[in-house]
């Protein structure tokens, strides 16, 4: 039976699949790289670490927590954009001891208290005080509405006002069966001046993708459009990623579950972001009067 990797076994595979990307990375970018490096059974890749609250594979998670700890031990950061990238430190070191990591994020998280303390006791799962938790209850909230309180066909017209906000135009819904799973198409305007016909298929899912589904699909849009786009509640494996981008093949775009919670937070629709006011007092303005 293969065993899924510790995040302390996922640190050094973390670094090395940083370096191949040239320093930096996105979440997906280095998800796939330390896939690939590792060689992760597409069996293992495709668990999620819990269903009912988002989509995130196990292995994704426990690069969450190696991301962290790296973090914590000056190796890593990370922008307001979700891109990591190596430290100055970082670059400079091949590898690391990963319980000696660990050992010292745990001791320096002891000094703050032992809320933190006991959250990290466990080594296989490690604290989340990098994601925001506000950030992280209203995923979970959207996830579950997705997955769990609408029909397939009121998702398929949620895509249809996704691509129609974001710029598409002629948008349809035809959801029609035996159709290899098309749901839909429409055209998407490049600046006024370039279109392209595009089929899209919405998978209302819990789990990952995999890259028979979307030779599937490619197998159904071909000669009916210049593009295609999946979209879904779940994931999609790092093969099923490869599939979609394959030379040689017509081109698909991926939009995961993530990807559209991003996608719907951005275009406002359905959730609404609220900005906290801050009062400062200006002292002296008034011994100024």
């Amino acid at each position: 039976m293969v065993k899924l990797p510790t995040y302390d076994s996922l640190m050094n595979p973390l670094l090395g699949a940083l370096r191949q990307l040239g320093g930096s990375g996105s979440v997906d970018e280095i998800y796939e790289k330390v896939a690939e490096l590792e060689d992760i059974q597409e069996e293992i890749l495709a668990k999620l670490h819990d269903p009912e609250k988002s989509n995130q594979t196990e292995v994704a998670y426990r690069l969450a927590w190696a991301r962290t700890y790296l973090k914590k031990f000056g190796l890593l950061e990370n922008s307001s954009r979700g891109v990591w990238s190596l430290t100055t430190r970082g670059r400079d070191i091949e590898s690391v001891d990963p319980s000696e990591v660990v050992r010292t994020v745990r001791a320096v998280d002891k000094e703050h208290g032992p809320r933190k303390r006991s959250r990290a006791s466990r080594s296989e799962q490690p604290s989340e005080e990098d994601i925001p938790e506000e950030e992280a209850e209203w995923k979970v909230r959207l996830h579950h509405i997705l997955t769990k309180e609408i029909d397939p066909d009121t998702f398929e017209r949620l895509a249809q006002r996704v691509l129609r906000e974001s710029g598409f135009v002629s948008v349809e819904v035809t959801g029609r069966t035996g159709d290899g799973g098309i749901d839909g198409k429409g055209i998407a305007r490049i600046h006024g001046l370039m279109s392209f016909h595009v089929i899209f298929q919405c998978k209302k899912y819990q789990g990952s993708v995999s890259p028979g589904e979307i030779r599937d699909f490619r197998g159904a849009m071909v000669g009916r459009a210049d593009k295609g786009l999946f979209i879904t509640t779940g994931t999609f494996t790092p093969a099923a990623v490869k599939e979609a981008t394959r030379d040689g093949a017509p081109p698909i775009d991926l939009i995961d579950g993530d990807d559209l919670a991003e996608k719907l937070r951005e275009l406002g629709l359905g959730i609404r972001v609220e900005m906290v006011e801050k009062v400062t007092i200006d002292d002296g303005w008034f011994k100024n009067l």
